[in-house]
């Protein structure tokens, strides 16, 4: 769907800058307690500055799949990403059966490494929701591995991206690959980009407190040298401007 995603957009200035910045996905953030969460009426600004060929992606958390649709025709978004806990009771949990009462719309799915035993599956949950969700109707199009949910001293809650933790990714590479293609997030940033693909195989990025000065502004810079990091270990068919 992606090769090289900016997320966590909150301007139309910073929209337009990180599609001239070589993005093919840009985020706009819905997630409940994010600093970088938009109204309908901000995102509908951002959306419109995204230059056609470049990808609106809405981040989603434990939010209804009646909601979901409402905001992606509101808005102009053109696909999902569910970013809530996997299997859970808490409230922002999006349970596998959201990609099938979303059919029709490209769903992406966040998911973190389990911790497991050297000789164990880190994701072994991420296996477990989309063979869920594809008994439920529909599996989702594509993964995105992020860092482990953080939980806030401060609050208690827990912040489910944008944190600046990254994945290991040791464990991520030695794990089987999912069925469905992944892009890596979690703490990438233009130094370490490079790295994080060499060393996991992806092919797909996907970054937010990496290229910013603050929470949702982002650094033009940071976002030029992202990209151009990232695509000189991309393969050809990824964007080049």
């Amino acid at each position: 769907m992606f090769r090289i995603k900016i997320c966590g957009v909150t301007s139309p200035a910073d929209a337009r800058l990180a599609a001239e910045a070589g993005a093919d996905a840009v985020g706009l953030n819905f997630v409940a307690g994010s600093p970088r969460r938009l109204d309908a009426e901000s995102a509908r600004a951002v959306a419109a500055a995204i230059p056609r060929g470049v990808l609106r992606v809405g981040v989603f958390a434990g939010t209804s799949a009646a909601e979901i649709r409402r905001l992606v025709g509101d808005v102009g978004l053109d696909a999902v990403q569910l970013h809530g806990h996997l299997f859970d009771d808490a409230p922002a949990t999006d349970p596998p059966e959201r990609c099938a009462e979303l059919a029709g719309l490209p769903v992406i799915r966040a998911v973190r490494l389990d911790a497991a035993p050297p000789d164990g599956d880190p994701l072994a949950s991420a296996r477990r929701w989309i063979a869920a969700a594809r008994l439920a109707g529909a599996a989702p199009a594509m993964a995105i591995v992020d860092a482990t949910v953080a939980v806030s001293r401060e609050t208690g809650a827990a912040a489910l991206g944008g944190t600046g933790a990254t994945v290991d990714w040791a464990a991520l590479k030695r794990a089987a690959p999912l069925d469905i293609p992944v892009a890596i997030a979690g703490g990438l940033t233009p130094d370490n980009v490079a790295a994080a693909i060499r060393q996991t195989g992806l092919q797909a990025v996907d970054t937010a407190s990496g290229v910013e000065l603050d929470p949702g502004r982002k650094d033009p810079a940071k976002m030029r040298a992202f990209v151009a990091a990232a695509r000189m270990l991309l393969p050809p068919s990824a964007k080049s401007g």
